[in-house]
């Protein structure tokens, strides 16, 4: 994770219990951020299918899990904002497009829609 990903993160989440948990366990190096890209190149594979697809569902809570265990608790309240940031915020959008493809982002989001129960 980027140095101005993570002041751009605390500077908005920073009073909060998931801001305090990330600054106490979060693994921010290169190949974790690799790790996750491979999730969401994984994801890319799959955006053919419906995004309620067990495939789709499978790879998406992957992606929450390596969150939760790298990062901080990744509640589905939390998941379902990520997905959102994940489409909105041009530069997530980019780098999860490069890493599985133009549309990845948006298949991503409606995945994360799926699992967390959000329309």
């Amino acid at each position: 994770m980027s140095k101005t990903y993570v002041k751009e993160a605390k500077e908005r989440w920073g009073d909060t219990a998931a801001w305090r948990e990330f600054e106490k366990r979060s693994d921010t190096s290169k190949e974790t951020g690799d790790g996750l890209m491979k999730l969401f190149a994984r994801l890319g594979e799959l955006k053919d299918l419906p995004p309620e697809s067990d495939e789709a569902q499978a790879a998406v809570g992957d992606v929450q899990r390596y969150i939760s265990a790298h990062y901080y608790e990744c509640t589905d309240g939390i998941f379902a904002g990520l997905g959102e940031t994940y489409v909105s915020d041009e530069r997530f959008r980019k780098n999860i497009d490069k890493a599985g493809g133009a549309g990845t982002a948006e298949f991503a989001r409606a995945a994360i829609r799926a699992r967390c129960g959000r329309k």
